[in-house]
C-alpha cells in the first residue's frame, strides 16, 4: 500500500507594518542608528539617502525666504515629521504651519499644514510617487516639489480624494506664492541656484 503524502502549505510571507506611535516608541528606545534620517511611509520605516549639497542649499534658500517673510504669519519647520494618519509620518524639508501653541507636544498633522516644500535632486521620484500621493490622501492643500536637477518648481493643490487637482510647473525665472499667503512671492532660480 502507497501513502500519499500532501504538500505543506506554505503561507507567503507578510510585511510587518508599523504605527507612527510604534515608530515613536522605537525611535525613543534608541533602536535606530542616530546618524540615519527616517520616514514612515504606509507603516513601512525608510532610511533616506544622505542629502547633497545642492538639495541642502535649495532647502536653505526656502527656509530662509518663509522664516523672514512669514514672521508672526506662520511656523516654518525644516525636516521635521508631519503626521499624517496612523501609518504616515514622512519628513518634508520644509512645512509652513498654522500659527498655534502646541506642537511641542505633538508633530503637526494635516489640519496645521499650508504648506509643503519638497527639495528633490535624488529623491525626486520618491517625493512624486510615494509621498505626493499621501499628501494628496492627507488633504494637505498645498506642496511644491522644487526638481533641483530641471531648476523649476511643480506646484500642486486642490486635492480631492487623494489627487491633486491643479498642477503646474514654474520656470526658473518664474514666480509663484503660496495660495495661503498670495502677497508673499518668490523668483524660483533664487532658490535653485545652477
Amino acid at each position: 500500500m502507497t501513502t500519499t503524502v500532501a504538500p505543506a502549505q506554505t503561507a507567503a510571507p507578510t510585511r510587518r507594518r508599523f504605527t507612527v506611535d510604534e515608530f515613536l516608541a522605537m525611535d525613543q528606545a534608541g533602536i535606530f542608528h542616530p546618524e540615519e534620517r527616517l520616514e514612515l511611509l504606509d507603516g513601512e520605516i525608510l532610511i533616506m539617502p544622505p542629502i547633497g549639497p545642492p538639495h541642502a542649499d535649495g532647502t536653505d534658500q526656502f527656509d530662509d525666504f518663509f522664516k523672514f517673510s512669514l514672521r508672526g504669519r506662520a511656523r516654518v519647520r525644516v525636516q521635521g515629521p508631519v503626521q499624517l494618519d496612523d501609518l504616515n509620518l514622512p519628513v518634508p524639508d520644509i512645512a509652513v504651519l498654522r500659527l498655534r501653541d502646541g506642537y511641542h507636544r505633538a508633530h503637526p498633522t494635516p489640519t496645521d499644514v499650508l504648506l509643503i516644500v519638497e527639495v528633490s535632486d535624488s529623491s525626486l521620484r520618491r517625493d512624486r510617487d510615494a509621498k505626493l500621493s499621501r499628501y494628496a490622501a492627507a488633504g494637505i492643500p498645498e506642496v511644491w516639489i522644487a526638481n533641483v536637477p530641471a531648476r523649476h518648481v511643480e506646484a500642486f493643490h486642490d486635492p480631492v480624494d487623494g489627487v491633486y487637482q491643479s498642477h503646474r510647473i514654474v520656470p526658473a525665472d518664474g514666480q509663484i506664492s503660496p495660495i495661503a499667503f498670495p502677497d508673499v512671492e518668490l523668483t524660483v532660480g533664487d532658490f535653485l541656484l545652477e
